[in-house]
């Protein structure tokens, strides 16, 4: 009986077994990108701060729930001329063990675009850049129909960011019920300064508010 060398064996057991699959982490989308993204009509995008009262901020932590630890928020207006067509968010929750920085857009009626993953750098997880998980947000209207689980479906695997990434989501949109649904009142549009690089940590931030996740912030 003729048998097979060692060497090529081993050679074919090897390519029998597919290798495996690591996310690498990345950056996959600027700022201004996604800004063009989500309203490809506006001719400029004005950052702002968003200035809370006391009131204000327990109102959003109320609306919001649990959430992840956060590392920086940025927004910006959406501009059509004199028009507010709408408003950009990029934001920065925990992962399992690194930041995920991923954007969003909310037009004027209050309408959510699906969201786009800018960085990600988690070695298992990725599977939230796929259009499938993204699209689900699209379309979406208040916070009743964020809810993760049950409106927001998980995949298997990626657990903790598709549960982190919705529940930033609702913070944001706890924030724009809160301080900009009825027009900028509690918004101080601030110099475009690098509008196309993320905001990296949050010792470069606007102050954060006492007591409040540090993403939260009130106008010097």
């Amino acid at each position: 009986m003729s048998r097979i060398p060692f060497l090529a064996a081993s050679g074919l057991a090897a390519l029998a077994i597919p290798p495996a699959q690591v996310a690498i982490a990345a950056d996959y989308l600027s700022v201004d990108a996604a800004q063009r993204g989500f309203f490809a009509q506006a001719d400029r995008f004005d950052e702002v701060v968003l200035a809370l009262n006391p009131e204000q901020k327990q109102t959003v932590m109320q609306l919001a729930g649990p959430q992840p630890p956060h590392r920086s928020l940025r927004a910006w207006k959406a501009m059509h001329g004199n028009d507010v067509l709408g408003y950009v968010f990029v934001d920065e929750v925990l992962g399992r063990q690194d930041m995920i920085t991923y954007g969003i857009g909310i037009d004027a009626a209050g309408k959510m675009s699906a969201i786009e993953v800018l960085s990600y750098r988690e070695s298992h997880g990725s599977e939230i850049r796929g259009s499938a998980w993204r699209r689900q947000f699209d379309g979406r209207q208040g916070l009743e129909h964020l809810r993760f689980g049950t409106d927001i479906k998980n995949i298997a695997g990626a657990t903790l960011s598709c549960e982190h990434v919705t529940q930033g989501v609702r913070w944001i949109m706890a924030l724009w019920q809160t301080t900009l649904r009825s027009g900028p009142v509690a918004a101080a549009t601030v110099p475009k300064a690098g509008a196309g690089d993320v905001a990296a940590k949050a010792s470069a931030s606007p102050r954060a508010i006492a007591g409040a996740p540090a993403h939260v912030v009130a106008a010097s």
